[in-house]
């Protein structure tokens, strides 16, 4: 396990904290109609984080190729319909581009800068002429009144517990989900970035916000500067 990062519950527990079968029962929200809505139709998608394909299987049933990268095998063992990648987002080169590449998730506040920047400079790397980067922010408020909780239709409790600072600007967040029959908590880093400090880190890597998509700034559409 990652320093900083921890993970109970059922089941298959990765570095960062998460549970395979948590994931795996995590509902789609309106992630793939926001992106749906920003790029071409039956565009290339490389999905950075893709986990066990949440997001990955929505993208497909719209007619969209998805390329899904994560770095834990279990979660890739639960995609259906994608090329995967195992491997560290950060490290990433596959000596070709995409029509879109999506950092979901919250990725892009990861606690290290220094992996954040590696994030950022895989996208960069990996994005086509005239294509585009889908980028997934914290809401304003992500660390602000906590402890709060909200109850999904379709029926488990996900709660952010605490929210504490860590080291050198990073908090360290509890997350806690519980179902009916199991509970699972994560436990992990992260860094809020402000709009600016976010707007600075892409152009760091050599993008730029093209524009926010949704009316509280958490999606936003990136392009290359030059």
């Amino acid at each position: 396990m990652r320093e900083g990062y921890e993970g109970t519950g059922p089941g298959a527990i990765t570095p960062d904290g998460c549970a395979v079968e948590l994931y795996s029962r995590l509902p789609v929200g309106d992630e793939p109609d926001v992106i749906a809505a920003a790029v071409p139709a039956g565009a290339r998608i490389l999905e950075l984080g893709s986990g066990v394909g949440r997001v990955t299987h929505a993208l497909l049933e719209r007619g969209f190729t998805v390329t899904a990268v994560d770095e834990s095998a279990p979660m890739l063992e639960r995609v259906r319909g994608a090329r995967t990648i195992c491997g560290p987002i950060e490290e990433l080169e596959l000596g070709e581009t995409f029509d879109v590449v999506l950092l979901a998730s919250f990725l892009v506040h990861t606690g290290d800068t220094e992996v954040r920047r590696g994030m950022l400079r895989t996208c960069a790397r990996h994005v086509a002429q005239g294509g585009c980067v889908l980028i997934q922010r914290e809401g304003e408020d992500y660390h602000e009144n906590v402890p709060r909780e909200r109850k999904d239709p379709s029926g488990f409790t996900v709660r952010i517990a605490s929210s504490e600072p860590a080291v050198d600007g990073v908090n360290a967040v509890r997350a806690e989900y519980e179902f009916p029959d199991a509970v699972w908590t994560q436990t992990f880093r992260a860094r809020p970035l402000t709009k600016e400090q976010f707007e600075d880190a892409l152009l760091e890597a050599g993008l730029k916000v093209d524009r926010y998509l949704t009316e509280d700034r958490i999606w936003v559409r990136a392009v290359a500067t030059v």
